[in-house]
């Protein structure tokens, strides 16, 4: 598709420099913004690139961001769909290359469902999250069992134990999964359709969900209510009965 007017500022893909930018005219504000999201003229090229080693989702964002900042202005901005591609998967040698698929965010998804009426229909939004290939409950799975894989090379007893910790946490996400699998295969059967009188799902408050406190919290609860030698226990006798009773034992344990 050829282009009527050209863009003021166009993003794209180079083979060997990544997500690169070009600019239609020598402007100062055009070189300013770029350079402020962290790209750098290359001269040879006559292009705008990224540093060496700059991971695709930050490149995402620095696009998008620089776009915006354009376009609030009043600029033009074309980019290459090709740019939200992610880059395939590390393999083992030997082993294909897995290729990651660009697939909808929850966030989109979620602005899907206030568009549905049909219970059937709310069931292919979760199925999307539930595919098996590049469903977000899969790819979380993954992520956390990449992350605990990077906690054990590090070759630490911190490092292993925060890696048994995160595998404990896929865990529960496959488990998360499953309950999900459950409602998803219940919502598909289920012939309701909301009323059309029925108010927007924005206007319909969402219920408070249960928090548990944190550990930290918890711990700090815990440790306040527990004995402590050093602290005046309530007196529940008078003060005579409490100057004849023995002297409560010191703890044997040592504080830090």
């Amino acid at each position: 598709m050829k282009l009527q007017l050209e863009p003021d500022v166009a993003f794209g893909v180079h083979p060997e420099f990544g997500v690169v930018a070009a600019i239609s005219d020598d402007h100062p504000f055009l070189d300013e913004v770029l350079r402020k999201h962290h790209f750098r003229h290359n001269s040879t090229l006559d292009l705008y690139v990224l540093a060496d080693g700059t991971p695709h989702n930050a490149a995402v964002r620095t696009v998008a961001r620089a776009s915006r900042e354009f376009q609030d202005v009043g600029l033009s901005v074309a980019a290459d769909p090709r740019i939200v591609l992610p880059p395939p998967i590390p393999t083992p040698e030997g082993v294909p290359a897995r290729q990651a698929l660009p697939g909808q965010s929850l966030t989109a998804l979620t602005g899907e469902l206030h568009e549905l009426r049909r219970s059937a229909d709310v069931a292919d939004v979760l199925e999307q999250v539930l595919d098996e290939h590049h469903g977000v409950i899969g790819d979380l799975e993954e992520f956390i069992d990449t992350a605990a894989t990077w906690c054990d090379r590090l070759d630490t007893a911190n490092g292993r134990e925060l890696g048994q910790h995160l595998r404990t946490i896929a865990h529960h996400g496959a488990f998360l999964g499953d309950q999900l699998v459950t409602a998803q295969l219940d919502l598909a059967v289920m012939p309701d359709v909301t009323p059309e009188g029925a108010p927007a799902l924005a206007d319909v408050p969402l219920l408070p969900r249960y928090e548990l406190p944190s550990v930290t919290h918890t711990a700090r609860a815990r440790a306040a209510l527990a004995y402590s030698p050093n602290r005046r226990a309530t007196q529940s006798t008078s003060p005579d009965e409490a100057a004849h009773s023995p002297a409560a034992p010191s703890s044997p344990r040592r504080t830090r």
